[in-house]
């Protein structure tokens, strides 16, 4: 610390967060101390004794492992997992002697084959934006949690009852593998992480180069409407445009068809429809908020800085031409005057000003309430046909302004006429139709029709489900198009009512399943909706609320039944034909973070963050759910599993970075070695640590960056969702540190899943805050790839 700089004052949990992370890294020191101690002896051991009594020079060390946390060839300090069971070495090695003591509670981990690692600095790690929320904002992650006792006390046993290491020589492979190609080791936030390299793969065969396939994105479902506004528009081809996530969407409702703009970097907030309806002007969150436009040769832009700066640009050259601090409240809305271009209109919390646009300098009058009452917001207005201003509140007005000259130099002043109580609740919306009419729509979920001079002629209420009107925009004849605050887009007329077009989840979205048969998939999350999806006709086929907050999902082999896990520890199996529950249970009172079906529908095994692995056996095609056991072992929570293609094994993964392998059928025991797991084959590969996948770790990771992985059904692919909103496409295996992948933008927030369709035509991936649902397609590859060849 620099003299004279002040100590910045350090949180109680973050300073018990770094004294674990230091008495941790103490333990990792003095685990390897002492299986340095006992390699040199059993080395002594082993070297003949010269007839003089001296020992000849010690052979050549053993090979460094790699650190694939850091990307670097010189591991940092080792030790084995704290709290993690302890594994017999791999069969063939000398009988290990009994450890010297020891002030540690526990024992160091026996992960790998001994090896000679070497204390190494840190690597520079590349920073990234990890986003946690659909604004960007990056947010700290909670410490692990700790709930079980070490699962090292769980296993007997003595060193001589275990089995043996294989004899290997000490040669080194490149620098790649210790131990000739034994395992490899990972480094994630200084635990090591040892992985067995399966017998059929050598640093020789496994692919470092980018897979042929790639990933175009089809389809985006949902519309942003919770917190966004006047941003649905209908452009001269008669397509809707509309924002989700970093996505500019382009639909074009009668075939079905989408379009999209894909070079935002965060979520698009706002939008603004040039008058000769072919461009568009889009703001994203990162930079500016809110836009509008004059006759098509200027933009106006508002942003969320604390000052809220309004800027005038030229759209033609790109050019700023003048800038001012607008007001410390939130400006919800800005257009120009149709009437006059040098005229300008704010709105937002407590006020509207009527700026004034003169080369450089723009300059505000404040509109007058006079013996109104001033709202709280005034979140939209338009221009009517006589040159007023009509203004929407959070009061339920509208209110009607009209301008004048008076005084000294003929200045103008601006002045409520008219107060028209309109809603039950806030205005949210108001629309100019072609014929004069004016459109309103409020929290009230109504949507009314008002004559020029505001009399009311007709209204209608939209379904609960679909929430209040947002923005309002003009079809085809008289067509509406309205957009909700359950983001939904909704078609219709005032006298034949309104249908869904586009509908999607309203908070964070977590769980995914894809049907194993079809091109459907489920999505759970937040909003505690369960839903349907058609892959193929892009529309949601049913929704049901589960009353609780979803969080994974799976389909049963038949493909009848899924299985969902909740926030509160509940499951659930319900019929996807008729949405009947079928069964359930509560296992615990923590939240399940993974279900998965056996291959063969005969299991359900249900990861849960009190540690434990609940397994039911399923019976009658999926109707019926017995308690089989529980696989006791790990030492945080569940994250994700797998099963193997026999459908006897389960592989797993946890909070602190285990990795597992658990006997089902021989009674949920844990296998204590798990070098003889190294070839067994798995029926699923989502389990984000593991010799298969260890190469799509980024340099420098936490351990947190990687939410989710799915492997493709024909085993060439790996999708991976990252927690800076990008997925990518990597080939599988995917053991090489730094292993190059395909990355694709487009969600907001960080991406919390995703999964590969039945026939690997196509990827499915969830965005977490931007409550976004992306279907890719799957591009190029072998011919008997899934996907249309025609788009190849």
């Amino acid at each position: 610390m620099e003299p004279g700089a002040e100590r910045v004052p350090v949180s109680p949990p973050e300073r018990l967060r770094c004294l674990e992370d230091e008495l941790a890294l103490v333990k990792a020191a003095l685990g390897d101390a002492l299986r340095r101690l006992g390699h040199c002896e059993r080395l002594l051991q082993l070297l003949p004794h010269a007839p003089n009594g001296t020992v000849p020079d010690p052979p050549d060390p053993p090979p460094q492992s790699i650190s694939v946390g850091t990307q670097t060839e010189e591991p940092p300090e080792s030790g084995g997992h704290r709290g993690g069971p302890q594994e017999p070495p791999p069969p063939g090695s000398p009988p290990c002697p009994p450890a010297p003591p020891q002030s540690s509670p526990e024992p160091p981990g026996m992960d790998s084959p001994p090896t000679a690692p070497s204390p190494a600095p840190p690597a520079p790690r590349k920073e990234l934006l990890r986003r946690h929320s659909s604004s960007g904002s990056s947010s700290p992650r909670r410490p692990l949690s700790r709930k079980a006792a070490s699962s090292a006390n769980l296993l007997g046993g003595t060193p001589e009852s275990r089995p043996k290491e294989p004899t290997l020589s000490p040669v080194s492979r490149r620098g790649n593998y210790n131990l000739e190609g034994v395992s490899v080791k990972m480094f994630l936030r200084g635990r090591p992480i040892t992985m067995y390299v399966p017998s059929a793969l050598g640093p020789g065969g496994l692919r470092a180069d980018l897979p042929p396939e790639r990933l175009q994105l089809e389809w985006v479902y949902g519309y942003r409407g919770r917190d966004s506004r006047s941003n649905l528009h209908v452009v001269s081809s008669g397509e809707l445009v509309y924002p989700m996530a970093c996505v500019v969407v382009l639909l074009h409702v009668p075939l079905r068809r989408q379009r999209h703009y894909l070079r935002h970097s965060d979520c698009v907030r706002c939008l603004a429809v040039h008058p000769d309806r072919l461009r568009v002007a889009s703001g994203q969150a990162a930079g500016v908020d809110k836009d509008g436009k004059d006759q098509g040769a200027h933009l106006c832009v508002v942003d969320e800085s604390n000052e809220h700066m309004m800027s005038v640009w030229d759209c033609a050259r790109g050019a700023k031409l003048a800038e001012v601090k607008s007001t410390n409240e939130s400006v919800l809305s800005v257009e120009f005057n149709p009437r006059d271009s040098g005229s300008i209109i704010t709105s937002g919390k407590s006020h509207v000003y009527f700026w004034t646009w003169s080369g450089a300098a723009l300059t505000k009058k404040q509109g007058i309430f006079g013996k109104y009452k001033k709202p709280k917001f005034i979140h939209c207005f338009i221009f009517d046909g006589d040159g007023d201003v009509l203004t929407g509140d959070s009061e339920g007005n509208i209110l009607t302004w009209t301008r004048g000259a008076a005084g000294k130099g003929g200045k103008e002043w601006f002045q409520l006429s008219q107060q028209t109580r309109a809603h039950e609740g806030s205005v949210f919306a108001l629309s100019r139709r072609r014929d004069g009419a004016v459109l309103s729509g409020g929290r009230d979920r109504r949507l009314r029709l008002w004559s020029n001079r505001l009399g009311a002629v007709a209204e209608v209420e939209l379904p609960e489900r679909f929430g209040a009107v947002r923005t309002i925009a003009e079809g085809p004849g008289d067509e509406l198009l309205v957009g909700t605050t359950r983001n939904a887009l909704l078609r219709g007329t005032l006298s034949g009512g309104f249908t869904p077009i586009v509908q999607g989840h309203t908070d964070e979205v977590w769980g995914l399943a894809t049907h194993p048969s079809a091109l459907l998939f489920l999505t759970c999350g937040h909003d505690r909706q369960l839903c349907l999806w058609d892959g193929t006709e892009h529309t949601l086929e049913w929704s049901m609320d589960l009353g609780d907050t979803g969080l994974c999902a799976d389909f049963h082999p038949g493909g009848q039944v899924v299985a969902v896990g909740l926030m509160t520890g509940r499951w659930l199996a319900l019929d996807t034909t008729t949405h009947h529950p079928l069964a359930g249970g509560s296992d615990g009172n923590e939240q399940l973070s993974v279900v998965r079906f056996s291959p063969d529908g005969s299991f359900l095994a249900i990861g849960s963050h009190d540690n434990f692995i609940y397994i039911y056996s399923v019976t009658e095609g999926g109707r019926k759910f017995t308690r089989f056991g529980r696989c006791v072992g790990h030492s945080s929570f569940i994250t994700h599993l797998d099963w193997s293609k026999d459908g006897r094994f389960i592989m797993s993964n946890s909070g602190d970075y285990e990795i597992l392998y658990w006997d089902v059928a021989g009674g949920c025991k844990l296998l204590r070695n798990r070098f003889e797991s190294r070839d067994r084959e798995w029926a699923t590969y989502t389990c984000v640590l593991g010799f298969h996948v260890f190469g799509v770790w980024p340099d420098g990771s936490d351990g947190t960056d990687i939410n989710s992985l799915c492997r493709s059904h024909h085993e060439r692919l790996v999708a991976v969702a990252d927690d800076f909103c990008k997925v990518h496409l990597f080939p599988y295996p995917c053991a090489r540190p730094k292993a190059p992948s395909h990355v694709y933008g487009g969600h907001g927030s960080h991406v919390t899943n995703v999964r590969f369709t039945h026939d690997d035509g196509h990827l499915v991936s969830l965005g977490g805050k931007d409550t976004s649902v992306f279907q890719w397609r799957v591009l190029g590859g072998p011919p008997h790839t899934g996907g249309d060849p025609d788009s190849r």
